[in-house]
Parts: C-alpha cells; structure tokens; sequence
C-alpha cells in the first residue's frame, strides 16, 4: 500500500521505492525480512479453516504468498500506479500467466509484431494450441490495430519500446481501440520501467515486467510481476498462480525489494549513459544506422518524449559489414560484454538475429529491422567516457 506521513501527506515515487510495501516484524528491522519458509503454522485447526476459506487474513503457504513477496509485490503496485499486484519466478511466468488466466478456447488475441522472441512464441505457437487465435500487427499502424479487432479479441498485447528496434508504440491511442472493443489493453513495460514511462495512466489495464532486467539490475537473479487492478488479480489471476504455482522464491524477492530502492537513480543514469553512446554511434563512419528514442533522429521521437521521461537504457544499431562485422565489433570489446540479458550495471551486447531472435525466420526478422549487423547495446553504469573510448576502439 502506498506510504503517508504522519500529517497525511502522500509520499513521491522515489521515496516509495525506498518505503513501500514494508511491513516490519516486532523485532523492528531496518532492512525488510527475508522469510524462507515454505510454510506457516495455525493456532488451531478451526484457524487453519478459516486461513483457506479466506475468512481471516493471513498466509497458507509460499506457492500462494509470502511476507516477503508481498512487500515487493506492494511495493511494485505503488511505484506502478496499480492496485495491486502478484510476482512471478520470470518474466516469461508473468507473461504467460497473465495471457493464460484471462483467456480461453475461441478469444483472440492481437498484439504488435515486434516482440521479444519468446514473447512472440507465447502468442503465435502456444496460445492456439489452446484454441485462443492471435493477429500480429504493426504496432506503430494505429489503423492497422483498428482494421484487425474482431468480435471475439479479448486481449491487445505490446511492448514500447519494443525489443530489438525500439519501435515506439502510441499507448493511449491503442488503449482506446482496446476498450471500445472490449477487451484490455496488456503491455511489457520492461524497457523502459515504472521510472520511464507508466502505461497505466495511458490507459493500459495490465503490466509486466522481467524484474531479472532493471528491477533487479544486477544480473543476480530472476523474477517477473504483474500488475493490474485489484478485479483482475482476484478474479483471474491470484487462483491462476495459486494453482499452478509460477512461484517467485522469497529470496529473489528480498533482493529485488533492496533493489527497488535504487532503481530510480539507476535508470536515470543508464539513459543518461545511453544517450551519450547513441550520440556517438550516430556520427561513426562504421555504423550505419542507430535506433534509440531518445534521439531526433527516431522517427517516433516525439511520441516517445509524450509517453516516456526518457530515452532508457537500451541502444540498438547496425554495424557496417553484416553479421561479420557485427560479431568483429563485439569480439573487439573490452569494457562492454557479449550477454543476452539486458537492464544489468554492466553493459551488455548481443546479436539478436542469432540470440534473442534466432527462431524466427529470416523473411520474419527482415520485416521486423533485425538484420546480420543489428546489435542491440544495454547500457550500463560504467563511465560514460570508458564505454565510448570502449567502442571506438573496437570500431577501430
């Protein structure tokens, strides 16, 4: 729940990543508890019956809840705007799941065409196994949204920033065709973060997030959240993952709670660092093309100065000399590593053709901008001037 003073006052953003959610012990910790346990224990049976008929609060079991995944689940809710929210054990959980609890045989699903790979084999492979149909789009097309709803879509599904390219996606123009229709709007926001951009006051109805990326920030573990109103996650949701059981282990959860305190600062310095390197790979000879939001040269610049606070973290570009000199150039790299994570304090480089976008096929990844020179950048929290001088030599 979101954090007041003692005269009423609500708490900012910043603060609440640091306060909210917190739900100390009589022991008066400082640093919020870690509960690794997979149980709990009741004062009687007749409490026990209670616990699992929802007539008294509390908690059953880790699978359903826990202290721990609480506070950062709460805590989440608060930074996102959201009513509430429940974690998961990956990003890919809390994607899956959220599609899963609310769809069934016969719903349709549209969603934008440029998606993370495995985003994109949730909705084209796995959902019509289940007799759940799905359009891909053009994301930037709002008359392409418009044209492809049908009487049975249930869900329109997008990430903006989209991952590899950075397309840009008008979230409110796309909320609006998702609710005349009705159906709801879902986003993954995790490119740009509950800092950078909140799809919630665009109109968007449910958000997910990798927290293994920003959220964590440190390449230590893995997590996943969504988040929603309190009809959705009762209704839908919270049964879907008590039954099961895409669990987040309390420990994650502590050390994305610890995390959560920075992310704030972290991710404001990352787009502060992005936007440097993407300013120097524009006017390199050895590159050919740069995608990142926060420069003019995006041609959706100005939608995404509408919808976002910033440019974040991810720059993608296009190395001259295709795959050969794409894979040349990161071999070259000394400061910056070949990873395909991404949101890390390290920056991190990857060739999605052959990484993160492997599966798809050729005819696929060329319509969406992935060529054999595209390499997609996470910047990190290095110094910007050794990141730059990093590159220009590898450029070299």
């Amino acid at each position: 729940m979101s954090k007041t003073t003692r005269d009423g006052r609500t708490l900012r953003p910043r603060t609440e990543a640091v306060h909210g959610g917190t739900n100390r012990t009589p022991f008066g910790e400082t640093s919020e508890a870690l509960f690794l346990t997979s149980g709990y224990v009741y004062d009687s049976m007749e409490a026990a019956e209670r616990r699992f008929k929802n007539e008294e609060p509390g908690f059953v079991y880790s699978r359903f809840s826990n202290p721990t995944v609480r506070m950062f689940e709460e805590r989440m809710a608060v930074l996102e705007g959201a009513e509430d929210a429940r974690a998961t054990a990956t990003g890919m959980a809390a994607v899956t799941s959220a599609l899963l609890c609310y769809l069934k045989a016969g719903d349709h699903v549209l969603s934008s065409r440029a998606l993370f790979g495995s985003c994109r084999y949730i909705v084209e492979d796995l959902l019509p196994r289940f007799g759940i149909t799905s359009t891909l789009v053009d994301g930037r097309d709002i008359d392409a949204w418009k044209k492809a709803v049908q009487p049975n879509t249930k869900v329109l599904f997008l990430e903006t920033p989209s991952n590899p390219t950075l397309e840009i996606i008008d979230i409110r123009a796309v909320a609006d065709i998702a609710h005349a229709a009705g159906a709801k709007l879902f986003i993954d926001n995790v490119f740009a973060t509950p800092t950078l951009q909140r799809p919630m006051e665009l109109g968007a109805d449910v958000v997910v997030y990798s927290a293994t990326k920003h959220i964590d920030g440190q390449g230590r573990c893995l997590g996943g959240v969504v988040l929603a109103d309190q009809a959705f996650i009762s209704d839908h949701l919270a049964n879907f993952l008590r039954q099961t059981g895409p669990s987040l282990s309390p420990f994650n959860a502590w050390v994305m709670l610890k995390s959560l305190e920075t992310l704030d600062l972290r991710v404001r310095e990352h787009a502060r660092n992005a936007e440097a390197v993407a300013r120097f790979l524009e006017g390199h000879k050895g590159i050919e093309r740069v995608f990142y939001p926060g420069l003019p040269s995006h041609p959706q610049h100005n939608l995404a100065k509408s919808q976002m606070e910033a440019g974040g973290n991810i720059v993608a570009f296009e190395v001259r000399g295709g795959k050969a000199g794409a894979f040349r150039f990161a071999n070259a790299l000394q400061v910056v590593k070949i990873s395909n994570n991404l949101g890390d304090s390290k920056s991190l480089i990857t060739h999605p053709a052959t990484t993160t976008h492997q599966r798809l096929t050729q005819d696929v990844r060329e319509e969406l901008g992935i060529n054999e020179g595209l390499v997609r950048l996470s910047v990190g929290l290095e110094d910007m001037a050794d990141l730059i001088e990093d590159m220009e030599r590898a450029l070299a």
